[in-house]
């Protein structure tokens, strides 16, 4: 993790706490109309289920232009809650707001969460229980479902169970959950939920990991935390909480941010830890902890047509992006799958009378659904998706992030399947069907251990191929001058004597020719003459031809 950049403001607000047994973090951004209930809530836990402990709050906050900091400070002061519920608390409870500041230039849930873990490290808490600010469904009982398992149990994190609306979710739905069982094997069922609970032990190990990214300085926290408590093997166990009722997002309108930098940051996981995952087979229930709440969520509209018509032009724009990062076969599919979701988006904005702009439209979730019934994105071209992403994250190109960006039209379209298959299903017929998709997950992992098998022997065979012909020029370069060195003077030699008699032979031949006559004739000093001739040029070609060819030879 970076190194610590809390403000001297901080340090003395933690020197002036001193110690603290048991510590309810909320990172907050413009959260004014809702973190005064979340506040309240925290204190009537912690004085009702833990009055002998020494408990403090902390708000960590991006400096909300709206006053959310001024809400936590003016919340009812914690004598009003012993009051009501008839308890006295061995110690004080404090309070804390704070503005936190950003990791080497990045905000966000990350970095609010590290200066909260700082915080809870440098106080030596037993237990940290952090919660989010727009909770409407939180009461005094969820402090303690959160730290019980840990104070009384021996856990180190504990995940959160919810129960939510069938459309709720979708990230934790169709990527986080899935993945995290297939990979780890852990049925953590919201790994990603925003509440939780931690031990003092994990939160140093937080604070003692190097792979802290920008994107876990923003949504990517919730799942390093999850996978990094699993892969270290702390242990894990998740709390039954009821209904999460909080501001909800459209998953094709409000979630595009949060999916890049969830999966981002499971992806870079997946090829940090591939020895923690590649020898899983199946998975296990992981323990729960709580009473089992049977309520309903309320409901959430999704516009459906816009998830398919995202998809469609994705396709459109994304193609190449596509055909890099997934499987042939797999791309083929998708590409197939996203002319669908645009012919049957088209035929249903004219059959709804609706104009081009498909984002402003007052039609249902259901009536927008019953339009498309016919498109289906099926769970194990999804799991191949996700599977090849794995793969293409070994060695991103152009990078990462624009693999992953370019995933968003493919979750959009997945995400549509998912709403046209559960539109006349209760919630807990649609978590049926998440159970099947993330089985489909596990059958489908011999496909990615397979993939990371041969993407791991290329890469050794590439690695082995460079390194031969690196050896190889290295050995050339310095064998060539040595070979230049020791074959010159041989080769001068046997080069000198052969052009020697070549030219012998040129200058004999003729006079043999001319026979005894000539010669005779010719006299004494033309025979020395025609001697000199003979033996000059074979003594002169030697030498200089032999330097030549000891000087290069090449």
């Amino acid at each position: 993790m970076p190194q610590t950049a809390l403000t001297p403001a901080i340090r003395d607000e933690i020197e002036r706490l001193g110690r603290a047994d048991i510590m309810v973090g909320i990172p907050s951004f413009k959260n004014a109309a809702t973190i005064g209930y979340v506040v309240r809530a925290a204190q009537a836990g912690l004085v009702q289920y833990f009055p002998d402990l020494r408990p403090v709050v902390v708000n960590s906050d991006a400096g909300s232009p709206d006053g959310t900091g001024h809400v936590v400070v003016e919340t009812e002061p914690p004598d009003y809650v012993e009051q009501i519920l008839l308890v006295r608390p061995t110690n004080r409870l404090q309070r804390v707001s704070l503005t936190y500041p950003e990791i080497e230039g990045v905000g966000g849930k990350g970095a609010a969460l590290r200066t909260i873990f700082e915080i809870a490290d440098a106080l030596q808490v037993q237990a940290l229980v952090v919660v989010d600010s727009d909770l409407r469904s939180i009461v005094p009982e969820w402090i303690e479902l959160l730290a019980g398992p840990i104070l009384k149990g021996g856990y180190d994190f504990v995940a959160p169970l919810y129960a939510r609306y069938k459309y709720d979710g979708t990230i934790t739905n169709t990527v986080t959950y899935p993945l995290t069982r297939a990979l780890y094997g852990h049925r953590i069922r919201q790994p990603i939920g925003g509440d939780f609970g931690v031990s003092g032990d994990l939160v140093k190990h937080y604070l003692e990991l190097d792979d802290w990214t920008p994107d876990i300085s923003r949504f990517g926290i919730d799942i390093w935390m999850t996978t990094s408590a699993i892969t270290a093997g702390f242990a894990v166990c998740q709390t039954r909480l009821g209904a999460k009722i909080h501001d909800p997002k459209d998953p094709g309108s409000d979630l595009g941010p949060m999916f890049r930098q969830v999966v981002g940051t499971i992806m870079r996981l997946a090829n940090r830890y591939p020895e923690k995952w590649l020898s899983i087979r199946g998975s296990h229930d992981v323990p729960a902890y709580g009473f089992e709440r049977i309520i309903e969520p309320p409901p959430l509209e999704v516009n459906t047509l816009r998830l398919l018509s995202e998809f469609h032009a994705g396709s459109l724009t994304l193609a190449d992006t596509w055909a890099r990062m997934l499987a042939p076969a797999t791309a083929e599919t998708v590409m197939e799958l996203a002319a669908e979701a645009g012919r049957l988006e088209d035929a249903a904005r004219t059959r709804l009378g609706l104009g081009g702009d498909v984002a402003s439209t007052t039609a249902t979730t259901l009536e927008m659904a019953d339009a498309v019934a016919a498109f289906h994105f099926p769970d194990d071209v999804w799991a191949r998706v996700v599977y090849d992403l794995i793969i293409a994250a070994r060695d991103p190109k152009p990078s990462l992030e624009t693999l992953v960006a370019a995933l968003v039209p493919i979750y959009f379209g997945r995400v549509g399947s998912f709403v046209i298959e559960n539109r006349a299903v209760p919630t807990d017929g649609a978590e049926d069907r998440v159970e099947r998709q993330a089985r489909e997950f596990e059958l489908l992992k011999p496909y990615l251990v397979t993939r990371w098998n041969e993407a791991l022997a290329a890469e050794v065979a590439g690695a082995a191929e460079a390194e031969v012909e690196f050896a190889g020029s290295a050995d050339a370069e310095v064998a060539g001058p040595a070979e230049a060195e020791v074959a010159g003077p041989a080769e001068a030699e046997v080069a000198g004597a052969a052009e020697a008699e070549v030219a012998a032979e040129a200058q004999t031949g003729p006079a043999e020719v001319a026979g005894p006559a000539e010669a005779e004739v010719a006299g004494p000093a033309e025979a020395e003459v025609a001697a000199e001739a003979q033996t000059g040029p074979a003594e002169f070609a030697g030498p200089a031809e032999a330097e030549v060819a000891g000087a290069d030879p090449r």
